[in-house]
């Protein structure tokens, strides 16, 4: 399946919080931003494999001033109403050092919402914003 991620809007599955990721793409290079919730700033970087599996890593501050950091394998799923379905498998590194499976669904902007008209980005949970002191869930990114 070939998939284009240019200005798809991802966020955790089932509404997260707040953290919206809207990702671009060049060839097979991905990039997304994303803030939100818990998240002061993030960014993923990447490739895109033929299959539309994506190899990511990630680095994000959190509102409490943690710099969190790590990699994820994103393998998409095709939902029956057209929208993406990221299966995150995410590895987070250094002193919070863990692992787990997290899901980011492919988002519509509002109307009026910051995401439909910020143009550029407004971003994401496609990651979800695990704080060390396990707040939140987890991950890596968006």
């Amino acid at each position: 399946m070939t998939i284009g991620y240019e200005g798809r809007l991802f966020q955790r599955a089932g509404g997260g919080d707040g953290t919206v990721a809207r990702y671009r793409q060049a060839g097979d290079l991905v990039w997304a931003d994303f803030a939100g919730g818990k998240v002061r700033r993030g960014t993923v970087t990447g490739t895109c494999a033929p299959d539309g599996t994506l190899r990511l890593g990630y680095v994000m501050v959190l509102a409490t001033g943690e710099v969190i950091s790590g990699r994820t394998v994103n393998i998409p799923e095709r939902r029956a109403d057209g929208r993406l379905l990221l299966r995150e498998e995410w590895e987070r590194f250094g002193e919070h050092a863990e692992i787990g499976v997290s899901y980011l669904e492919e988002v519509e902007p509002g109307p009026g919402s910051a995401v439909h008209h910020a143009g550029e980005h407004v971003d994401a949970p496609a990651m979800d914003a695990s704080a060390a002191d396990g707040s939140a869930d987890a991950t890596g990114a968006v």
